[in-house]
């Protein structure tokens, strides 16, 4: 009997001790969840059902067929990329459909129309009025100033940001997002640095271009405006440079980062519908964070492409790191790693399609992937190519395609775009 009710009293430990980890995963960094935040997150997780695809393949195949498209007869010409001085050359589709277009500045919006991968449905603030940041200041956490970022990001409207002028924006605590905004720093130089970083928290269709995020700092917490109508206490953030939380329909693009105090893309609690392009990243730890624990299935619908991005020098592991979703990661260039790329656990599916791997001499830092505890891997083997001998961690659940090379494929080759 003594030794029934022991028992018993350890389960309805483990059990308490499970139910605050959920707990605390649903309601991370908000002290009072209260109707208005049950309320976003309900419509959260039904936009996340909405946007997740159930058949991803197709959509890889989607991206493929405008990958193949965008650089048939091209390849020399995206060779000689590195040495180039001309005019302007966009070599992949993202880039293809705005980057080389005469008065771009005056059709910013079209930006919305570019994405591919499992993001490419977002829109932003496309649609909306164009909101100008001219004030760098981030004082008033509950009531911001006009013409600041945090004033920008939590109207209820759909907005296209933009920036006056070249700055640096010190955020003091995170910057809580809203839905349907862009933020959209070309034609200026704008750096997000030595302070919080951005939290996308039960919300959809966000766009986040052309920025420079990094030396961001974990916050203090304490009474953040989270909208036009409504504010409320917050615990600690991490210190991520962007993090997305229980949101679909979010795209990342041309943004640099480095040097963050937790990961420098954090994508949790049911996230989907994402694509994280031209994007330069260098010097940090854990890179990319995709599912945060093992005992969260709704991370399952879980959907991301990982494209056309420069994964640098400096860098030591989770590039990206997967829990239960399904993600693309094609056409990248790694460079010097300091653990491993690509890692996965507790039922990923990860395709590796079309990257390029440079490892450094050293004996232990040429592991291009790290898939354990039954992840999925597709390593299409002969659309990669890989230099200084690094290897691929082989599990019983890897799957490796020796023959998947045809028209059909993304490009062979990486373009490096900062």
């Amino acid at each position: 009997m003594e030794t029934n009710t022991m028992e018993a009293v350890k389960l309805r430990g483990l059990f308490l001790v499970l139910v605050f980890v959920t707990v605390s995963t649903i309601e991370a960094h908000i002290v009072d969840f209260d109707e208005v935040w049950k309320q976003r997150a309900e419509e959260a997780k039904k936009a996340a059902r909405r946007a997740y695809h159930p058949n991803p393949l197709k959509v890889t195949d989607h991206f493929n067929k405008h990958v193949h498209k965008a650089t048939e007869g091209d390849n020399s010409t995206r060779r000689e990329l590195r040495r180039y001085k001309g005019p302007c050359i966009a070599t992949n589709p993202i880039d293809r459909c705005w980057r080389c277009r005469k008065n771009w500045e005056h059709h910013r919006m079209k930006l919305a129309d570019c994405a591919l991968g499992f993001g490419r449905h977002t829109t932003g603030g496309k649609g909306g009025k164009i909101y100008v940041v001219t004030d760098p200041s981030d004082n008033d956490l509950v009531n911001p100033k006009p013409g600041t970022l945090r004033f920008a990001v939590i109207q209820p409207e759909p907005l296209w940001i933009i920036f006056a002028r070249s700055m640096v924006i010190r955020l003091s605590e995170e910057l809580i997002f809203t839905s349907d905004k862009t933020i959209d720093g070309r034609g200026a130089n704008v750096h997000i640095t030595g302070g919080a970083g951005f939290t996308l928290q039960f919300v959809r269709n966000i766009i986040i271009h052309g920025l420079r995020i990094h030396g961001i700092k974990a916050g203090n917490g304490g009474m953040i405006r989270d909208s036009v109508s409504h504010y409320g206490y917050r615990s600690k953030s991490d210190g991520d440079g962007i993090s997305i939380f229980g949101s679909a329909h979010i795209w990342i693009d041309h943004v640099s980062m480095l040097n963050c105090d937790d990961g420098l893309i954090d994508a949790v609690e049911g996230s989907t519908a994402i694509t994280i392009s031209n994007c330069h990243f260098t010097n940090h730890n854990e890179v990319m964070l995709f599912g945060a624990s093992d005992l969260y299935s709704g991370d399952s619908i879980m959907q991301i492409t990982v494209a056309f991005n420069h994964f640098g020098k400096g860098l030591i592991q989770r590039m990206p790191r997967v829990r239960w979703g399904f993600v693309h990661v094609v056409n990248n260039d790694y460079t010097h790693w300091l653990m491993y790329a690509i890692g996965g656990s507790h039922n990923p599916t990860i395709i590796s399609q079309g990257n390029r791997f440079i490892a450094q001499s050293s004996l232990f830092t040429k592991e291009a992937s790290f898939p354990t505890s039954n992840a999925i891997f597709a390593l299409f083997v002969l659309t990669q190519m890989f230099y200084i001998e690094q290897y691929f961690h082989v599990t019983v659940k890897t799957l490796v395609f020796l023959l998947f090379f045809g028209s059909g494929l993304a490009d062979t080759s990486t373009e490096v775009v900062n």
